[in-house]
């Protein structure tokens, strides 16, 4: 078997197509500031060093599936979880028509589905659902991955280059949708709560990843190949672990 010296696979493995998907709501620092003000119950010292932490983070806005007037309010976990399995599905789709569309790929072209999300719980997984509203193939392979939270994607990249490496020809696709908002803990004053209340947003990410000779040598993000993405990353070994940075700069220039 012969490694290719350009991508170091012994098969083309490449991204063909990007896209995301994001809810109609937004959450800006200023509402951020007020309501942490608001909702949580800190000393005074403490929440002037929140403010300070919002002010540093320079994230002017996010977008989130409800308006912060509700995302605040008290609400039981069945109730979340109908709003999780709703919302994950729609942007879900948005974000999977879209990728396969500019991969110039049809649905019964994807031969496996890899599905990223930590924020809910469903069954069927997002991909059954994905499968009957879409009309993948009946005998697609499907891989949903939970529980992995930031590193998720990059798991999800290393198992679809894994699946070319051995089903050369084949073709990924990688769907990731995340809805923080609805993890939203009012009585939670720990750090780590405090942050992710003042950083994350809701959304949705799709990838394909090709191992079509053509495909891979005509892709859409620069003839950007999986092992180079890691590469030029300063990423180790051969299981693709990639910084949020990499994911960052596509999902920015997904949205010009």
């Amino acid at each position: 078997m012969t490694i290719s010296a350009k991508t170091g696979y012994a098969h083309p493995c490449a991204i063909a197509a990007t896209a995301t998907a994001v809810p109609p709501h937004t959450i800006t620092r200023e509402a951020v500031k007020y309501y942490i003000g608001k909702v949580f119950d800190i000393p005074e010292r403490r929440l002037e060093a929140m403010m300070s932490i919002v002010d540093n983070a320079n994230v002017q806005k996010r977008h989130s599936i409800f308006p912060v007037e509700y995302i605040v309010e008290p609400r039981p976990l069945s109730q979340t979880n109908n709003e999780y399995i709703e919302h994950a599905i729609k942007l879900g789709r948005e974000a999977t028509v879209k990728c396969l569309e500019r991969a110039g790929l049809k649905p019964q072209d994807i031969d496996l589905i890899i599905t990223v999300s930590c924020t809910g719980f469903m069954i069927p997984s997002l991909d059954a659902h994905l499968i009957e509203l879409l009309g993948f193939r009946s005998d697609v392979r499907r891989m949903p991955f939970t529980e992995l939270g930031c590193a998720a994607g990059a798991m999800a990249l290393s198992r679809a280059a894994d699946f070319i490496q051995a089903y050369p020809g084949r073709n990924v696709l990688i769907l990731a949708v995340e809805l923080p908002t609805l993890t939203f803990q009012r009585k939670d004053i720990s750090q780590a709560n405090l942050i992710s209340s003042i950083l994350f947003g809701d959304g949705a990410a799709a990838v394909v990843v090709t191992g079509n000779r053509i495909a891979a040598e005509n892709s859409v993000d620069g003839n950007l190949h999986v092992s180079q993405f890691a590469r030029r990353d300063g990423l180790r070994s051969s299981r693709f672990r990639l910084p949020h940075s990499s994911f960052e700069r596509r999902a920015g220039n997904d949205r010009q």
